[in-house]
């Protein structure tokens, strides 16, 4: 190869490689653009109360789980979960305004779940977890009223007798 050939093609390889690097910035500037800044958005501090609903005591060591919700009213990717102190207290401070999805799963409770509008810059939120419900069965002597007398014996069917 020529003195003169290897030099065009060192410039070719060059300029395929100015053009490579600048694709790349193009590609990064791009996506960074397209992302918003979330810095600039205003957040609330988040204050969890967590409490028995028949009795009004804290539960402790429960999850309080918190997703975003979008515009469409779909729950956000990713989320921040909680668990609450011996007092049934827990909290976050740096929650984005806007639609929030509050879950809260505890040990023997019904499971929690509620959106909440997010626009201030302390929210305290008091949660009434309940006890789960018996499970109905269609087996079970169901009465009308508790309180409606028994219904009188009667004889068993004649087995002498045709059905109509």
């Amino acid at each position: 190869m020529t003195g003169r050939a290897r030099v065009h093609k060192m410039a070719r390889m060059r300029k395929i490689f100015f053009a490579g690097v600048v694709m790349a910035v193009l590609a990064t500037a791009g996506v960074a653009w397209g992302q918003q800044d979330k810095d600039n958005e205003p957040t609330s501090y988040i204050y969890f109360v967590v409490i028995k609903d028949d009795n009004g005591k804290p539960v402790r060591n429960a999850a309080v789980i918190m997703h975003e919700v979008n515009p469409k009213g779909k729950q956000e990717r990713g989320g921040m979960e909680l668990k609450t102190d011996l007092d049934g207290k827990a909290n976050f401070d740096g929650v984005p305004y806007g639609l929030l999805r509050v879950q809260v799963l505890a040990q023997g409770f019904q499971t929690y779940g509620e959106d909440y509008d997010i626009e201030k810059v302390k929210t305290e939120i008091t949660i009434k977890l309940k006890r789960p419900q018996g499970q109905y069965s269609v087996y079970d002597d169901h009465a009308k009223d508790p309180n409606a007398p028994a219904k009188p014996d009667q004889p068993p069917p004649d087995p002498d007798k045709k059905p109509n």
